[in-house]
């Protein structure tokens, strides 16, 4: 099982054609607090390339939920990983709020938001804005070859909306295709 086959299963759902690069990962999970956060959640996992990076940041009390829409890859998820900080939930991410019980510090997403439907898209960032603690962080990323698209830039409008302080990452280069992440943090 890969996320090339999981793609060509499932192209809306699935939304990647080849797993995220540790490089991008990397960049996904610096610089968010990981280290000092009691909760994280974790939004399209997929194959758990950005969970083994957030995990390896957390600390051993802190608890990480990972939000899988995709049966094969939460189950998949579930199978190879036996971290007792983890627990994968099969669900949708609109919902994280009563998935997660309790206001996240961080939430990590590797969601495809440009093919997703605004509302939907809408929905799951209220979500996200409102399972924040003040001063949580969000993060994301986009692929470059797609950012001066309407909905990339749609995208970039909503999480100015929504949230106090955005930044944009360097280019990660080494990741197929070439892809920047989005970090926000939760207005006061």
């Amino acid at each position: 099982m890969s996320i090339t086959t999981e793609f060509l299963r499932r192209p809306l759902m699935t939304g990647a054609v080849a797993a995220s690069s540790r490089r991008l990962a990397s960049a996904m999970t610096e610089g968010i607090g990981l280290e000092k956060a009691r909760l994280v959640v974790e939004l399209g996992p997929g194959t758990g390339v950005f969970t083994d990076a957030i995990l390896a940041r957390l600390a051993p009390t802190a608890r990480l939920v990972a939000i899988e829409l995709n049966p094969v890859l939460a189950a998949r998820l579930s199978a190879t990983r036996r971290d007792t900080r983890l627990t994968v939930v099969r669900g949708s991410a609109a919902e994280l709020a009563a998935v997660a019980g309790e206001p996240a510090d961080a939430v990590v997403s590797g969601l495809p938001w440009t093919v997703m439907p605004r509302q939907q898209r809408g929905r799951i960032l209220d979500a996200v804005a409102e399972v924040l603690t003040t001063g949580g962080r969000f993060t994301t990323f986009a692929y470059l070859h797609a950012s001066w698209t309407p909905p990339a830039r749609h995208f970039a409008a909503e999480l100015a909306c929504r949230f106090g302080e955005l930044e944009r990452s360097t280019v990660v280069w080494p990741n197929l295709p070439p892809a920047f992440v989005h970090r926000a943090t939760r207005k006061p």
